[in-house]
C-alpha cells in the first residue's frame, strides 16, 4: 500500500468540479484508491463519498492505493491537488 498527504488549496475547498475531477483520475487506475479525513474513509472513485468528506480549504486529506499500479496513482492525485484539481480560481 501506497499513501500520501496533502493539503486542499483551493478557495472553495473539495467542491462539486474539483471532486469530478479526482474521480475521473482515479478511476484511470485498476488500484482501489482510498481518501481520509480524519475517521472518514472513502473510496476515491465515488463522487458522493468525495462530497461527504466535506474538504474546505486547509483540509489535510490522506490518499492510500493499493494496487499494481498504487504509486502512479497516489502521485497522480497528490499532483491534482498541487494543480488545484485544475481549477481556475477568480
Amino acid at each position: 500500500m501506497t499513501e500520501a498527504e496533502f493539503q486542499i488549496i483551493n478557495k472553495q475547498g473539495l467542491h462539486a468540479r474539483p471532486a469530478t475531477a479526482l474521480v475521473t483520475l482515479a478511476s484511470k487506475f485498476s488500484s482501489n484508491i482510498f481518501l481520509s479525513r480524519g475517521e472518514k474513509r472513502i473510496n476515491a472513485k465515488s463522487i458522493l463519498g468525495i462530497l461527504v468528506l466535506a474538504a474546505e480549504k486547509g483540509a489535510t486529506l490522506k490518499v492510500q492505493a493499493d494496487g499494481e499500479d498504487e504509486e502512479e496513482a497516489v502521485k497522480a492525485i497528490v499532483e491534482l491537488a498541487k494543480n488545484k484539481f485544475g481549477m481556475t480560481e477568480e
